[in-house]
């Protein structure tokens, strides 16, 4: 199994779990950050998160650079399971997720909602204005 699809289905595993802003243990909520890390430590991967960032504002520290440092590289080409996406839903907003085992949705922590959830990918998932404005692919090995 790729190291992506395994970081993928553990994500898939939080489908459900309660919203918490700053949250990082799924018995008490997750935040986009959250799901990302709880995946990847499920893993079997190390884990060093941003910590103290609000819902609106500057972006948590350097997104390419915390990429790299957890193993991951830019990615290309179509979606593939365990994908990191950098999204802005809204001015100011900035939101993790990643592509689910089937790359056919996106798992997410979802505020709204409450709830992490899994949001289907449309048609042209990549194209703007909605797309991801960065996406990242564990680097194989």
């Amino acid at each position: 199994m790729s190291a992506g699809l395994a970081v993928a289905r553990a994500a898939a595993e939080l489908v459900g779990c309660r919203f918490r802003l700053h949250g990082r243990d799924p018995a008490s909520g997750l935040d986009c950050i959250g799901v990302v890390a709880v995946a990847l430590l499920r893993s079997g991967r190390a884990v060093d998160l941003p910590r103290g960032y609000a819902w609106r504002g500057a972006l948590p520290g350097a997104p390419d650079v915390w990429a790299a440092r957890h193993g991951f590289r830019a990615a290309d080409g179509p979606p593939t399971p365990g994908e990191v996406w950098l999204l802005r839903p809204g001015p100011g907003q900035w939101h993790l997720a990643m592509v689910d085992p089937e790359a056919k949705a996106l798992i997410e922590a979802h505020a709204g909602l409450r709830r992490v959830v899994r949001t289907p990918l449309g048609p042209d998932p990549l194209a703007a204005p909605t797309g991801p404005l960065a996406r990242w692919r564990l680097a194989p090995g």
